[in-house]
């Protein structure tokens, strides 16, 4: 690009000059932590359920006898905590931080953990929104995880962008919703991961179907599925359809995310 000044951590663009992580440093872990896997969830827009499935997912790893993180990167929208009913802060020092447990032994680290009150709204620009994440990453005394869940803001602005570059992300998982306009968001969201050499591990559609009680026929709400294209599209061979179900809600709503099993997470889980 003839405005070009060479500078590709902080540039987005898939120029043909584009150098593959020029000098990028992730962030260091502290000594007294051990992350072995690294999942970023991500999508496009919001309002898919990309939390509930965070939350799902870890709930599955848990159920397999792993040891579990959540890093909640979602500064400005942060929903694991409430989903998980967890209501103490976390504490620690100037030098480190301890992540809060769940019931069943999930660490989780959230900026609502970190606020006098979970409604106070987080007024910061991208820089320190950024800066929060790697804070989390570096300051939060996480100990042995087998793996870690980063629930990422929608989009693909600053935060994904620092994840991405910050964190040794292992792969991600896309989760949208079945609406047809959807489609080119997710694609947005796969061709930003595959400019950061990041595999795709799997695809969730959320409110896939709607399945009656009555009759077990299954209606499409929001219109027919064009997930199984686009996985085609990009080659992704794992991919979940999660139905419309009050009772995903109501368990996030409750805090009791614990206590909602949920066959496809678990089944895409042990596919990771």
């Amino acid at each position: 690009m003839s405005d070009c000044n060479h500078d590709c951590g902080s540039c987005s663009e898939n120029c043909s000059d584009r150098q593959e992580n020029p000098g990028i440093q992730k962030a260091p872990m502290n000594k007294m932590s051990n992350v072995k896997k690294v999942i970023g969830v991500v999508s496009g827009k919001g309002g898919v359920g990309k939390s509930s499935v965070t939350s799902m997912l870890a709930v599955a790893a848990r159920k397999a006898g792993k040891n579990v993180a959540i890093l909640d990167a979602d500064i400005t929208g942060p929903s694991i905590p409430r989903a998980f009913g967890i209501r103490t802060k976390a504490q620690g020092n100037e030098d480190i931080i301890l992540p809060v447990e769940t019931k069943s032994g999930i660490k989780a680290m959230s900026v609502n953990l970190l606020l006098e009150n979970d409604t106070d709204p987080v007024v910061w620009r991208g820089p320190v929104l950024s800066g929060v994440v790697t804070q989390f990453w570096s300051d939060v005394l996480w100990g042995d995880i087998d793996v870690m869940f980063v629930d990422m803001p929608p989009g693909t602005g600053d935060v994904a962008l620092t994840v991405y570059q910050s964190l040794p992300v292992d792969g991600i998982i896309i989760v949208t919703s079945p609406q047809e306009l959807v489609g080119m968001i997710v694609e947005k969201a796969a061709n930003m991961a595959n400019m950061m050499s990041v595999p795709v591990l799997g695809l969730v559609e959320n409110m896939s179907y709607f399945q009656c009680p009555d009759c077990g026929s299954r209606h499409q709400i929001f219109g027919e599925s064009h997930i199984d294209e686009i996985a085609g599209k990009f080659g992704i061979e794992k991919v979940a359809k999660l139905p419309i179900d009050g009772d995903i809600a109501k368990a996030c709503d409750d805090g009791t995310i614990e206590d909602y099993s949920s066959e496809e997470m678990e089944k895409l889980y042990a596919s990771l």
